[in-house]
């Protein structure tokens, strides 16, 4: 056991000592992405007037709004996201690269909204990603983050192992659970790892195989095969991160209004709905409907109504996915700790804080172990 212990050590090292810059700028920026959303719609609402013009307003058809809005725009939208929130405005996508708020009330364009906010978030996840590379750049610094967080996994693994105390006594498991003060130096570092390392242990372990089963495709099936679940067939397209855009139609509004009541009558809880505008030709009106926070798979549902009676087609809630399709989105937002709504998120943001003390710490701890050696090789010499 002890010689076990040691080469699990010196491989927890090693890989620290790879990998900990690359960490702790992931694990910092995920500080700093713990509520993006809310602190961008929070943004969104104070710089734009999407309030109701006068006490007791109703807010426009979706129709008349979507007709309002072409107007002002010399363009037709392709899709509309409304928020249950009284005063929260409107989104509308002209394709996949524009985005305009809109007040519901009035069908004004607001612009873009938080733009300063929407930048800064961008730029934490450029960082988060890939190191800060942006374009093509990405296809370089990518596999570098990905290979970092896969190291991490084992640290976070290995570290466990290492943290096991050997004597179960109540001195032993104060020093390796509880910060103690008073401590400097090497007392003080590694009394902080461990204790770090004990608190996000669990979170942590969730946050990084997540991302390894999102950067990996053999992780990703290896998540649908767990579920009992074949896993889907790769595109080229797919493998390289494209998305096909396809054939560009000129969107109708026709229909919108009673198949947005019978969208909001099918989940009465909704929070937001997303309608994407059936181009002309079109049967079929496609709805997204989350009753959550806008990362809680659990409770998104797809809907697909009749355009011309807005009958229902089809209804998709989550438990109506395949086991595997469940169990890789729950992963995609187990990363962010949105799976749990803003208690989630708390604990991922915590865990994160908790790893950028483990790089700090586990970085001093190397130099600090590499300056003894070199100090008593000096003597020895």
């Amino acid at each position: 056991m002890k010689s076990l212990r040691t080469f699990v050590f010196w491989c927890h090292l090693a890989v620290g000592s790879t990998a900990a810059t690359v960490v702790a700028i992931m694990a910092s920026t995920g500080v700093l992405l713990t509520y993006q959303k809310q602190m961008t719609a929070w943004a969104d609402r104070r710089a734009v007037n999407a309030k109701p013009p006068v006490i007791g307003a109703t807010p426009l058809g979706v129709e008349e709004l979507l007709q309002r809005v072409a107007h002002s725009a010399a363009a037709m939208p392709t899709a509309i996201t409304f928020r249950s929130r009284p005063d929260a405005p409107a989104e509308v996508s002209f394709g996949r690269d524009r985005r305009e708020l809109v007040n519901v009330y009035t069908g004004a364009r607001l612009g873009e909204g938080a733009t300063g906010m929407r930048t800064f978030f961008r730029v934490v996840t450029a960082w988060h990603r890939t190191l800060g590379a942006t374009g093509t750049n990405r296809t370089v610094t990518r596999p570098i983050t990905d290979a970092a967080n896969f190291g991490f996994l084992f640290l976070v693994l290995s570290g466990v192992f290492l943290w096991w105390p050997r004597n179960w006594t109540r001195s032993a498991l104060r020093n390796v659970t509880f910060f103690r003060r008073g401590l400097s130096g090497k007392p003080r570092d590694f009394n902080w790892h461990n204790t770090a390392g004990f608190w996000s242990a669990l979170p942590l372990v969730v946050i990084v195989a997540s991302g390894v089963v999102m950067s990996y495709r053999w992780a990703n099936d290896l998540a649908y095969r767990a579920a009992g679940d074949t896993p889907p067939a790769q595109t080229a397209a797919a493998s390289r991160g494209d998305q096909p855009r396809g054939a560009e139609r000129a969107p109708s509004i026709a229909g919108l209004n009673p198949a947005f009541a019978a969208a909001e009558q099918r989940v009465p809880e909704w929070t937001i709905i997303t309608a994407q505008l059936p181009a002309e030709s079109d049967q079929n009106i496609s709805f997204s409907l989350d009753a959550g926070t806008g990362g809680q798979p659990q409770l998104r549902s797809q809907l697909v109504l009749d355009r011309a009676t807005a009958r229902e087609v089809r209804f998709e809630p989550f438990s109506s996915q395949s086991p595997g399709r469940r169990v890789r989105t729950i992963f995609r937002f187990a990363h962010t700790g949105e799976v749990l709504g803003m208690t989630g998120q708390t604990i991922a943001g915590l865990a994160s804080l908790g790893a950028v003390v483990l790089t700090c710490t586990g970085f001093a701890l190397v130099i600090r172990r590499l300056t003894g050696w070199l100090t008593r090789r000096r003597k020895a010499a």
